[in-house]
């Protein structure tokens, strides 16, 4: 009987693409995906580090295998990806009965630790005192103990640069369809880790340094998807409209990528993110404009309306110029939707501040914005030099008055679409349609129109992976309810 693997995913897209790659590794050499950890031999968990809150939801879900662990021996646990690259040994501390914690730039091996694992090969004790990764050590740092292993990238302070980029390497399986949760559509990483730094995040000290990957590889993946029926790609990075390929002798922007993907046949739709507003240059937006297959779209986080609260974030850019950027896009791409991502409660941000942030979001009128409260990560300049001095009490008040802000935005920018027809690519069955019989001739449909727009209707399941049209015929905040043509 092969092995049984379950996953389970916390976190951005990166996470996402990640366990997908994962997954895909494991079913080469026999693993079988399964959808409940109690069906599982193998239980993963893929983490973020972003908020508190995603590893305090993996650490809850730990405590709750510690009697499936202690009644099955044999059962293999593991913690992969971000938080295993911050938490390191706290996690065997927090919770003993895990057996493997892997960094996100050693999952291309993950097939091979596991096996390592269960078999138990070559494991040595695990020492009690885990310090930093030593300086100028040249090669991903891996500590054992019987039946556990850690392997994780180098400190971002520990050597030369050259050696901790080897230590956070990407892995890109060669998926096909029936490996990809939704076989239509891919994620396709072309950049891996952060130079940023800004100050509240973990990301760059998680994910090890900024890494682009080559072009001619990029669009060699993008020519395997398409020829396995993908229609939709979303190109990923940290910033991903820096993207930069040296490695050919002439430079390849991110502007460069998209003209040559779009002449890959089978491809229907181009998207990417998560974009830096210093980055926002005018041939990225003319080739948006140029090349039908890329959506227009764009996810851009300012994270403040004020200036003051950006240059304590190490943002690297003013409202002003922020704004700036904002007319750029409207200028160029009138029917561009933007999105928008932001922080409210950052250390000492003043009600003045909050309410700065607050005006940003009503002129610039986004699409949507993703709303977060600041959650202090050790580790971050603003853990090291700013107190968290706002109330838990006030962070929730003012998410949900920014929130309530965006959402009335949102239901606006929504009215025009009532009575138009739209075209949309179906992604698959809506949450509503898990409570439905599973032999209902009809069902509820979700897709996305090229702004990023959820539109859910009735159909038959044959329509999951096909662009179609529907009429809209109500709407709400979030979503456009449509009827099919």
């Amino acid at each position: 009987m092969p092995h049984r693997v379950y996953i389970q995913t916390v976190g951005c897209q990166m996470n996402v693409l990640d366990s997908e790659l994962a997954a895909a590794d494991l079913m080469q050499v026999g693993y079988e995906l399964v959808h409940s950890p109690r069906e599982a031999d193998t239980i993963l968990y893929n983490t973020c580090s972003v908020r508190q809150h995603a590893e305090d939801k993996i650490y809850s879900a730990l405590g709750r295998l510690k009697p499936l662990k202690q009644k099955r021996p044999d059962l293999i646990i593991g913690v992969m990806g971000c938080m295993a690259q911050k938490d390191r040994d706290a996690i065997f501390r927090r919770a003993p009965h895990v057996d493997l914690v892997v960094g996100p730039g050693q999952l291309g091996r993950l097939p091979e630790f596991i096996d390592r694992v269960r078999r138990g090969d070559n494991l040595s004790p695990l020492p009690t005192d885990f310090g930093p990764a030593p300086g100028g050590e040249p090669v991903a740092r891996a500590v054992f103990q019987p039946s556990k292993l850690l392997e994780i990238g180098l400190d971002r302070a520990s050597g030369r640069r050259k050696d901790i980029s080897e230590s956070f390497k990407t892995f890109n399986v060669n998926r096909t369809a029936a490996m990809r949760s939704v076989p239509h559509q891919a994620l396709v990483r072309i950049a891996f880790g952060c130079d940023r730094f800004c100050a509240y995040c973990v990301v760059p000290r998680v994910r090890g340094p900024e890494q682009n990957r080559p072009a001619a590889e990029i669009e060699e993946e993008v020519r395997r998807l398409a020829d396995g029926g993908c229609l939709e790609i979303t190109l990923l990075g940290q910033t991903v409209n820096g993207y930069r390929d040296d490695s050919g002798g002439a430079t390849v922007r991110l502007s460069d990528l998209l003209h040559r993907l779009h002449e890959i046949a089978g491809i229907r739709r181009l998207k990417f993110v998560t974009n830096h507003p210093n980055y926002m240059t005018d041939d990225l937006l003319a080739a948006m404009r140029d090349l039908p297959k890329v959506s227009p779209y764009l996810h851009v986080p300012a994270q403040s309306g004020a200036n003051e609260i950006l240059r304590r974030m190490k943002r690297g850019y003013t409202v002003e110029q922020y704004r700036e950027m904002l007319e750029r896009i409207r200028e160029k791409i009138p029917q561009a939707a933007v999105a928008s991502d932001f922080i409210v409660g950052f250390c000492g941000e003043t009600e003045e501040e909050f309410q700065q942030t607050v005006e940003l979001v009503r002129t610039a009128r986004f699409k949507n914005s993703f709303i977060f409260k600041y959650s202090s990560r050790p580790g971050t300049k603003a853990a090291e030099l700013y107190a968290d001095d706002i109330s838990e009490e006030v962070k929730r008040r003012r998410n949900n008055e920014l929130l309530a802000v965006q959402n009335a935005i949102c239901l606006e920018d929504n009215q025009p679409y009532l009575g138009r027809t739209v075209e949309i690519l179906v992604e698959g069955p809506s949450k509503v349609a898990r409570k439905q019989p599973p032999g209902a001739a009809t069902v509820q449909l979700v897709g996305r129109t090229v702004h990023d727009r959820i539109v859910v209707f009735d159909g038959p399941r044959e329509l999951i992976g096909k662009i179609i049209e529907v009429t809209i015929e109500k709407l709400d905040p979030f979503t456009l309810f449509g009827k099919l043509l």
